[in-house]
Formats: structure tokens, sequence, C-alpha cells
């Protein structure tokens, strides 16, 4: 039996599963009223003081080695944390023992431990702050809400999702069915039946937010887990397992049940572990080569979000000053390295319409230079908003998109940050293409990129934009307009490449966000992933059902 009881807080997420609207478990803003008055400089010296030092506190038995190669984004320099390496066979080995142990604990014992551990990060969630900054590049506010709360209740959210698909249908019945002079008479029992060990591969980007649910899925559901987060983005993570295996000690349960795998890149191990013929669950986020690669392993259930080419429609708004503000915004933040930023702005070569008449194609991309810049040169917004490039290949495809055959209407410059004179960064690119130059705007440009394509009118914009949801994936898409049957238009066509769209977002919500309990992330039914947040097929894939009967 759990020692602790979350009936309540299980009982209001999978409400909120079920009604779509607002709800949080924990918190986004970083109140000291909430949090306590000395949380973030606690989490703050808690950081500083990891740097140079081993991660203790995850089970380093059986351990080969200490390794770590994490570099801040900010400071340019190895944070030198070193935690415990472990060979694959000794992973698998330790998955598949505690993972017999682990199914046969009830779902309600599961449900409440993991929720217990989500209770015991939040008391963590400036450690992981700053853990996530400086692994990441990710702004200060970004940083603390991706992958504290709203991580935490993405992982919230997959717990409650299992926990109901496990308890939608009675364990056991009694089966009476009339034969006129006698009846057949059974008892019947059901068990549901975890597939076994999951693999969860993490991104370096959103260390916490892209892999907390395919871990707590996979836990919930019975199967034991290898998270095997990226080498430059492990910290965040270390962080996250620790607790768990806290939890399940003082349960009396294997830590091992859950498991870092730590690597490096020069000595990667996702292939192998992947590939092992005792892992049976996989999820991941990242390129789409490799995704596809997973996605191709036979004899495995396999969970992908991968890379996509994220589009704006613009048709017609109520006010191009704020349509362009908020686009902007979308762009700029982190530094367009989410998975969610737009990418290809499709705008008629005739204008925007406005209840003041049509605003021109090229005053449009004149209200985007003026945004952009008014962002990245206000210094109490620009370094926060921007954050650091996380990968220097990043800016490597930035000046690569500078040469390509496309009118560059802004060029991307490195934006000092006052807190930190060493960070690597790079403003958002803005370029100006012709419809006709797809070759360019075809792919996931990833980074502060942004493409002004120049359309016939607004279907051909929907025809393009369709087009690449379909052939390389969308995970977002923004559209501006006020006419209801071309809306409605925009809706069919999209939905069809499933994509969804954000309409006539003007400010306080962007088209990057997708909020835990209400919005889907990723439909799985385009390129850019074969899975979603959080809809039912996300746990389903994680057990069966497995029937017994006889005559009662």
């Amino acid at each position: 039996m759990s020692k602790h009881n979350h009936e309540a807080i299980l009982k209001r997420a999978i409400q909120a599963l079920h009604d779509r609207t607002f709800f949080a478990q924990y918190p986004e803003h970083p109140s000291p009223k909430i949090y306590g008055e000395n949380a973030d400089s606690e989490g703050q010296a808690w950081f500083k003081n990891q740097l140079g030092n081993k991660f203790n506190e995850l089970s380093s038995e059986g351990a080969s080695g200490w390794i770590g190669s994490e570099v801040s984004p900010y400071l340019q320099e190895p944070l030198n944390v070193q935690y415990p390496h472990f060979k694959n066979e000794y992973l698998i080995e330790q998955a598949e023992l505690n993972f017999h142990l682990w199914r046969k604990i009830s779902v309600e014992d599961r449900a409440n431990i993991l929720i217990e551990s989500l209770e015991r990060l939040k008391s963590r969630f400036f450690e992981v702050c700053y853990a996530t900054m400086h692994t990441t590049g990710q702004g200060y506010m970004m940083a603390f809400q991706a992958s504290g709360p709203h991580a935490a209740d993405r992982a919230l959210e997959a717990v409650a999702a299992g926990y109901e698909e496990i308890t939608r249908f009675p364990k056991e019945a009694f089966w009476d069915k009339p034969m006129g002079k006698f009846n057949i008479q059974l008892n019947k029992e059901w068990r549901t039946v975890p597939k076994g060990i999951g693999l969860v591969i993490g991104c370096s980007t959103f260390p916490t937010w892209n892999s907390v649910p395919g871990v707590y899925a996979s836990l919930v559901t019975g199967n034991s887990v290898i998270v095997k987060p990226h080498p430059g983005a492990v910290l965040p993570m270390a962080i996250v397992v620790a607790e768990l295996q806290n939890v399940l000690e003082e349960n009396d349960l294997p830590r091992n049940i859950v498991q870092l795998a730590v690597d490096n890149n020069d000595r990667p191990i996702a292939k192998e572990l992947a590939e092992h013929e005792k892992i049976s669950i996989i999820d991941f986020t990242g390129n789409a080569q490799f995704g596809a690669y997973l996605e191709s392993l036979k004899g495995k259930r396999v969970f992908t979000e991968k890379t996509g080419v994220n589009s704006a429609i613009l048709d017609s708004t109520t006010d191009a000053d704020k349509m362009v503000a908020n686009l902007a915004f979308s762009v700029s933040l982190y530094s367009g390295q989410m998975c969610t930023a737009p990418q290809n702005i499709f705008i008629p070569e005739s204008g925007v319409e406005t209840p003041e008449g049509k605003v021109s194609f090229d005053d449009i991309a004149a209200k985007f230079i003026e945004q952009i810049n008014g962002l990245v040169n206000n210094p109490k917004a620009g370094p926060f908003v921007l954050g650091a490039i996380q990968n220097s290949a990043t800016c490597d495809r930035v000046e690569k998109v500078e040469k390509l055959k496309g009118k560059v209407l802004l060029d991307s410059s490195a934006l000092e940050n006052p807190m930190f004179k060493d960070a690597r960064t790079a403003t958002p690119v803005l370029m100006e293409v012709d419809a006709n130059q797809e070759n360019i705007f075809d792919k996931e440009l990833f980074g502060p990129i942004a493409i002004l394509v120049k359309t016939k009118n607004t279907y051909q914009s929907l025809e393009i934009a369709q087009k690449m949801a379909k052939m390389h994936g969308a995970i977002s898409c923004a559209a501006y307009c006020t006419n209801d049957e071309l809306k409605e238009r925009i809706k069919d066509q999209m939905s069809l490449a499933a994509a969804p769209v954000s309409f006539n977002l003007m400010g306080g919500i962007y088209v990057n966000q997708h909020a835990a309990f209400s919005d889907y992330h990723v439909t799985g039914g385009n390129p850019a992933g074969n899975a979603s947040f959080t809809d039912p097929s996300f746990v389903l894939g994680r057990f069966t059902r497995v029937g017994f009967r006889e005559p009662a």
C-alpha cells in the first residue's frame, strides 16, 4: 500500500481531462507566497553548489563510473556536474527485475506514489529552473514555468489519463447467459498487463516538459522506465528521477524502477538501448531522422515528437499592429528554439484586410522589422525573452539562412545579455521570399528564423501551409482571419493535415504555448510526431488487457 493518499488531486485531474477548461495543480508564477520567501535564492544556491560536483541523489550501486558533459549556454563553460554511469546491460537487468515488482502494485498505489513525487518536486522548482537555464539557454521565467509547474502538470495529466484508462472497465464480472432450460454462467476476470521496460529519450531544449509525460505514462501503467536525457541537458531530469527514486524507496520499493542513463556526445547509447530486445516502449523528442528510425523498429511501441514546419496564415485582422506584435514575440521567444514556434508567415501580395483598409505586404514586413527590433533592443525584455542559444549549430543555421536566395529584411546579430556577458545569443533573422521558392522554406529551420512568404492570395497561403504540414509535419499553426466562412475553410483544411490552429491571438497568449489538461500537444496525425500529450492512445499502447474465465 502506498504511504501517500492523493485521491483528491487525482480526481480533479481526471475531471480536468474531461472538461478541457483551465486547470493547474502547480501554479506557474514563481511567487514567494506560493513557493516560499527564500525558495528562489535557495534554488540558485543549490545549483551553484552542484557545479563541479557529483550528483549524489541517484542510486549509484552498480555504476561503472561518473560522467557529465553539460555546458552552460549563458556562461559557455562546462557545468562539470558528474552523474553515475551504468552499462546498458546493467540498466536493462535492473529494469526487468524491478518491472516484475512494480507491475503487481495496484494502479491506485502507483498513482499515489507518482503524484507524491510531483508534490515533492514542487519544492525544487527553482533548482530545476536554474538547471534548465544553464543547460538549455531558456530565460528565467520560461525555465521556471516550462520545466517546473507546466512539466509537473503534464506529468499529472499523464498519470490521470493512464489511471482512467486502466480503471475504465471492471476487473471482474459475473456472466449469465440464458439458454432456455438452463443458463451458462461464468466468472470473468481481466488484468491489465504492462508491456515491460520503457525508454524515454529526451531533448536538449525542453528536458523535462517533453520527457515527463512518457515517464509518468509508462510508470502509472506499470512499466519500469529508463530515462536517457540529452547529454547537454541532464540535470533537470536528474532532479526529477531523484525524487521518483526517493518516493519509491519510502514505499519499500526498489529505487531502480526508474533509472537515469547518462551518456556523452562521443559515446551515445540511445540507439543501442532502443534496439535492445527487452525494451518494449520508446518515447522520443528530437529530430525527424532519428525519430523515423525509432518508429521503424519492430516489436516496439514508439511515441514520437519530431520536427515540423509551422505556419502563420495572415488574411485579415482587427488590429495589424497587435497581430504583428504577437507573431514577432512568438518568433523571438526563446530564440525560436521551440517546436511550436511559427516559421513560415504567409501574406497575400495584396496585403492584409483591416477595418481601416488593406495593409500592404511591405507595410506588414516593416511592422515585423519594427516589432522585432523594438523587442530585442529593449534591455528590460530582449535578453530575457530571447534567452541563449542551446547549440552552436543553431547559430550556424542562422548564418546559412542569411545566404539563401531570399531577401533578408533583418539580419541576425548577437545580443548582449546584462547578466551573462558570454552568453551565446542570436536575434531573429527575417527573410522575404515568393511562394514559388519552396526549396527555402519547405523544411524546419530551427532557431530564430522567420520567413515572410508572399502568396497570390489566402487560398494559396492555406494550400501551401496544408502541404507543408502533410509533407513535413506541423505542431502549431497561427491564422488571422475575420471572415467566418474563410475561417471554417482554414479549420477544415488544416484539420485534414492534423495541424491545430490558433486564430487571432493578440496578446497574453501565443501560438507557442500549449496548456496541460486542455490542449493536445502534437496530434499524432502528421509527420511531426505519432503521439499526442495526452490523448487515450498515449497511454493505451503501454499495456494490454488479458481475460480469464471459468464456470461459476
